[in-house]
């Protein structure tokens, strides 16, 4: 191999390895151009089109002064965008005016200006890929301490499903039919759904009469002293919506959910068998703690064997890790609706997920206040209702009346702000079976008729909701099997034949 050929050989790789991001500057200048020729264009690409989007600085800053002077309701000509530049500046060798008149001179036809718009739009995603791409294995190589590679795959992943999103929805004017139409298919989809509603059905027809179901892109914080059963509570909604959960193939070729719900569960608490355990007795009818010691029948054996083939499908994902931090939890709930589909996350409970930032964690209220404001941002985000649990003070326990309010709520000021719908669980047997007196004592008798009337009763008490009624609920609770169900009045009982 002579010289000539070794020395080309050499440089190959070099040169290989030095590539441009893409882009097209004819395209950029042929649409700022038709910008300049007629400002009616602008208003065909703003609503996706930013100043960033563009390759060429020089191009960015034409792009962003021109939607300043249009909006201010001035013409963007070349004329007018001369005196917003400063007297000695060239682009590409030439003064700003001839570089403008220049662009003037090979303007595209206003017909195809938002194709070049979403072409432009398109280039400027596939930079920002590279650039995700680079920062991953710079990041990867440098392996920073404060940065484990969990925490880089979590934000790469952020990045990502950012990247995805933005711009994807239309934005800007429609006409009154248009919506018109949309509230037609909504009140179809809610005349077909469980219990006819507008949000998601909780399976407990007295609570969805007054919630209306949960609905997309709502916070609601389900809160209650240790005992009261908010754990069960949000466990037998979870597997109401799962085991309704129904799809068909929507316009774009996917699955959309009909019914029901995709759930996520972040059991912070509990660890996924003793989830799986309280689910299987409210299903089977089995008492939970029969089902722990093992001392079960064989009837009772042949109902779990049932439940649980019966539960196999229903689409309930659950997540036990413990201490997670809300930059993951927003990560998987992410991760989750790309792999699987989402439609409801139930986060058990508020208090045992972390800040995200070092600062927030030296503050318990401002990093409460992070994870409230994240977890609503990401309802709104991904469109779907999220429950989250919350402990209350102490103070609840000082008062004669137990029942909670607002103000019980724990660091309340950002709960009670971030939240759509709060609602409280509150059993009184709790309080009355603790007061107990000594057997055959007149006091005795009084409580044994104080814990019939409060014996498997459970209330839930809605003490906000942004788009409904406040109020009381009272519910039936099977403390055995840990499920909440509609309670039983005079007009639904059969009708009794004497």
């Amino acid at each position: 191999m002579d010289q000539a050929a070794l020395k080309l050989d050499d440089r190959e790789p070099a040169e290989a390895a030095v590539r441009t991001a893409p882009h097209n500057v004819e395209q950029e200048q042929e649409l700022l151009g038709a910008i300049l020729v007629n400002n009616e264009t602008f208003d065909r690409v703003s609503d996706f089109l930013e100043p960033a989007h563009f390759f060429i600085a020089a191009h960015q800053e034409i792009y962003n002064k021109s939607g300043q002077l249009i909006r201010a309701g001035k013409v963007a000509s070349p004329v007018t965008l001369k005196t917003f530049f400063p007297q000695d500046t060239a682009i590409a060798d030439m003064p700003v005016l001839q570089y403008l008149f220049r662009l003037v001179a090979n303007a595209t036809s206003i017909i195809n200006a938002e194709d070049y718009g979403r072409a432009i739009r398109e280039l400027a995603v596939r930079r920002n890929l590279i650039t995700i791409g680079e920062d991953m294995v710079n990041i990867a190589y440098d392996a920073p301490i404060e940065m484990p590679p969990s925490a880089q795959i979590e934000d790469a992943e952020r990045r990502l499903y950012e990247l995805a999103e933005k711009g994807q929805s239309n934005t800007g004017f429609g006409t009154f039919s248009d919506a018109l139409t949309e509230a037609i298919e909504l009140a179809a989809a809610a005349y077909q759904r469980d219990g006819q509603l507008s949000g998601i059905s909780t399976g407990i027809t007295d609570l969805d009469a007054k919630l209306g179901g949960l609905q997309p892109s709502d916070l609601i914080v389900l809160a209650g002293r240790p005992g009261m059963g908010k754990s069960a509570l949000a466990t037998n909604i979870a597997f109401n919506m799962a085991r309704a959960h129904r799809s068909a193939t929507g316009n774009d070729g996917r699955p959309t959910t009909t019914n029901g719900a995709i759930v996520g569960f972040y059991s912070l608490e509990m660890s996924s068998e003793q989830l799986a355990t309280r689910i299987l007795a409210e299903q089977s009818g089995v008492p939970s703690s029969d089902i722990r010691r093992g001392s079960i029948t064989e009837e009772q054996f042949q109902k779990l064997a049932i439940a649980s083939q019966e539960m196999q499908t229903a689409p309930l994902y659950l997540d036990q890790t413990g201490g997670i931090s809300i930059a993951q939890l927003a990560a998987r709930a992410r991760r989750l609706k790309r792999q699987h589909g989402l439609d409801m996350i139930v986060v058990d409970y508020l208090q045992l997920v972390t800040g995200s930032s070092k600062r927030s964690s030296e503050n318990r209220v401002q990093e409460i206040t992070e994870i409230t404001t994240s977890l609503k941002a990401l309802a709104k985000e991904l469109s779907v209702p999220i429950l989250a649990l919350s402990q209350l003070s102490r103070q609840v326990e000082a008062r004669e009346d137990k029942r909670p309010m607002l103000s019980d709520l724990r660091e309340s000021g950002s709960i009670e702000q971030d939240a759509d719908v709060v609602l409280f669980v509150f059993r009184e047997k709790y309080y009355v079976q603790a007061k107990k007196p000594a057997e055959g004592t007149e006091e005795f008798f009084k409580w044994q008729a104080d814990m019939e009337r409060v014996h498997n009763k459970a209330e839930v008490i809605i003490g906000k909701q942004r788009h409904g009624p406040t109020g009381t609920v009272e519910l039936r609770f099977d403390e055995q099997i840990t499920r909440f169900s509609s309670a039983a009045d005079e007009s639904r009982l059969p009708e009794r034949f004497e």
